[in-house]
């Protein structure tokens, strides 16, 4: 048993905040005049202790579970807030998600009120409510016409009660782990687990006070948001935006001016990219002191790393950093001090990048299963390239029972407060899962330097052995590719195979010029067809990988592709997460026809 910190539940946590915090801004929310509007802690203590009194007023009592299919905004949390003191279970779920998904979780979980934020998502889920049956209630936050959360409110408001102070054992939550296949996996995350979470990251992030703000991107439906965002933001008396869209990112990061974000690689990755095909079409002085600024900022490292000074780079990064970095830092609203990254690999060269110009990116570590937090770099220890130390409380060990002769690597092992009760309704699974001592077995696979950082090495469920008996971790190459000019995504496939092939989704709008340049058709449809494209992806993903990679591991045959993985296509998880065989399966026939041509 592990000793849990004040506060060890997210009632206690979020009724100090509203009490302490009772006139600072809480959640701002976009208006339709582009203005944001920002409601307060005692505010939204208000609504809170509304809905909690009329869920109790619909028989929500102790241990029942209610859910939510929204995106990141107010109600959400105020709808989680209000179960937590009653002792229930929240259960959040996607807006972007396959109806048979919701069905499944709405049964698996036995939720008996449910909120979604429309009309049209209230409609979707009346197609299957009679294969729910423990579901009683459905309300909606956005429209008018049915049961509202609103009116739900305003039941409780005429009938007030107190909150329940959950143990630190306490079930908080359920969060369906999307995964690669089969149906989702229900989490059982207590309150015990999420704040050790809150209070570990504290430690490691002091610079998150009352001042903090940060721009909400990733959904609070996964553990890492949730956790990393809504509970350590809503403990300190911290505010939180709330982006329109994905495609306004940038215009509301300059009105919300956030001091630290929470996201993962690909938000960084696509902005790096961004900003290197901005530069070079820009060209001219502002290019030249781009790339002087980067250059000079790696030979003062350099000559930091020998104990030596390089004041003549040192005037030259100054000089870049006054005249181009500084707009760039104005385009984030000017006031971000740095970025947390997790969920996916994090290319070093990219955080060292961000860091050159002034936007230090902290990779962290975790699973929805440990809370989300393992290991977490941060402003006062940072290590690019691993994912840090440990957090406060939990241990990491690195089994090598599978692991080759000598190696230091193995598949990491987590114990701590931030482990998860189990899977819900799934025994064996949490047995498999579970060491006999009470470790989680997270599948991938990292080594622990002398210094205690973790580096994080692949998925050992995701590795796969050549034709010739050579494994390979694909996640690593695929993270690699996606640095290449041009690319978009990329997908390694050799299971069993000879070689590697590799699917390509080319960066159409990076690579027109150089189409034009060559007289070929800038249409996506033509493009992938075309030889002299696929020969001039392929030597640059080549090269790239030459000094990184051995021999084998580098893709010996491209297949060019015009549709993108995403969600909508069942090509990604909600994380955001390959599900290889799907796409395997979707493209089988080009890539046998690739190991055939060769």
């Amino acid at each position: 048993m592990y000793a849990y910190n004040k506060p060890d539940n997210l009632v206690s946590l979020i009724e100090y905040s509203i009490n302490q915090y009772a006139d600072l801004p809480y959640f701002g929310t976009k208006q339709i005049n582009d203005v944001y509007t920002w409601r307060s802690y005692g505010q939204v203590g208000k609504r809170i202790d509304d809905l909690r009194a009329g869920l109790a007023d619909l028989g929500i009592s102790p241990n029942d579970s209610v859910g939510i299919i929204a995106n990141n905004r107010l109600e959400w949390a105020v709808a989680a807030f209000a179960t937590f003191g009653l002792k229930g279970r929240f259960i959040p779920m996607y807006e972007k998600e396959l109806p048979h998904i919701w069905q499944h979780i709405i049964k698996d979980g036995k939720i008996k009120a449910l909120f979604v934020g429309n009309t049209k998502l209230f409609d979707q889920i009346k197609l299957f409510r009679s294969k729910t049956p423990d579901l009683k209630h459905v309300f909606i936050i956005d429209g008018q016409g049915q049961p509202t959360m609103a009116d739900l409110e305003a039941v409780g408001r005429k009938k007030p009660i107190s909150s329940i102070r959950p143990d630190p054992q306490t079930i908080a939550a359920l969060i369906y782990t999307s995964g690669t296949t089969g149906h989702p996996k229900g989490v059982l995350l207590t309150h015990g687990n999420f704040t050790s979470n809150v209070n570990a990251a504290k430690i490691k992030f002091p610079e998150i006070t009352s001042e903090s703000r940060s721009l909400s991107i990733l959904p609070w439906a996964h553990s890492y948001g949730q956790t990393a965002e809504l509970y350590t933001f809503s403990s300190v008396g911290a505010s939180i935006g709330f982006i329109e869209k994905v495609t306004t990112i940038a215009e509301d990061m300059v009105k919300v001016r956030p001091t630290i974000l929470i996201a993962v690689p690909r938000v960084f990755n696509k902005i790096h990219d961004q900003l290197w095909y901005k530069m070079k079409d820009t060209g001219g002085l502002a290019y030249k002191l781009f790339r002087i600024g980067l250059d000079s900022a790696s030979n003062i490292r350099k000559a930091k790393a020998k104990g030596r000074l390089d004041i003549g780079s040192k005037v030259k990064f100054k000089i870049a950093d006054t005249i181009v970095y500084r707009k760039i830092r104005q385009r984030f609203g000017g006031n971000l001090s740095g970025a947390m990254t997790a969920s996916a690999m994090m290319n070093k060269e990219v955080t060292q990048f961000f860091s050159d110009i002034g936007l230090p990116i902290f990779d962290c570590y975790g699973l929805t299963e440990t809370s989300p937090a393992v290991t977490m770099n941060c402003m006062k220890d940072n290590k690019p390239g691993s994912v840090g130390r440990p957090i406060d409380q939990v241990k990491v060990i690195i089994d090598k029972t599978y692991s080759q002769l000598g190696s230091d690597e193995g598949e990491i092992v987590v114990h701590g407060p931030n482990v998860m009760k189990g899977y819900h309704n799934l025994k064996e699974a949490t047995k498999t899962a579970m060491t006999p001592d009470g470790g989680f077995r997270t599948g991938d696979q990292g080594r622990i330097d002398k210094d205690g950082f973790l580096f994080i090495t692949g998925r050992i469920k995701e590795q796969y052995k050549l034709e010739n008996g050579k494994y390979v971790f694909p996640a690593s190459l695929e993270e690699e590719i996606r640095m290449v000019p041009g690319v978009e995504n990329a997908m390694i496939f050799g299971d069993g195979r000879p070689y590697n092939v590799c699917l390509i989704i080319p960066d159409f709008e990076q690579l027109n010029p150089w189409a034009k340049t060559k007289r070929i058709s800038t249409e996506p449809a033509k493009m992938i067809v075309s030889p002299e494209l696929n020969t001039f992806l392929s030597l640059e993903i080549t090269n790239h990988l030459r000094n990184r990679f051995g021999g084998y591991e580098i893709p010996k045959s491209f297949i060019l592709i015009e549709e993108n993985f995403s969600i909508e296509n069942g090509t990604l998880t909600q994380t955001l997460k390959l599900k290889r065989l799907i796409v395997a399966e979707r493209y089988r026939s080009q890539i046998d026809a690739a190991y055939q041509e060769n």
